[in-house]
């Protein structure tokens, strides 16, 4: 019994070296993974931002135009997604 406490007090300080050598990089790992998303969600909220404000200048623009040139200009943007 004696030989395996030996072992033990030997081998101890090792296996607490790799438990918090384990325990730091899953904590780094999930401090990355909220950085990512925090990142993410800032990114699609700057995306939805610059959408809203070409929606509000295209709905400005178009209050602007006359029929025809609201129908020339639409013309022009089928012809354009069909291309693509």
């Amino acid at each position: 019994m004696s030989w395996l406490q030996t072992l033990i007090s030997r081998v101890w300080p090792y296996l607490a070296a790799i438990g918090a050598a384990f325990a730091a990089a899953l904590a780094i790992r999930q401090s990355g993974k909220a950085a990512g998303k925090q990142e993410a969600r800032i990114d699609q909220m700057e995306a939805d931002s610059s959408a809203r404000e070409e929606a509000r200048e295209a709905a400005a623009e178009i209050e602007r135009l006359d029929d025809v040139a609201v129908r020339d200009r639409a013309r022009e943007r089928m012809r354009r997604d069909q291309a693509r």
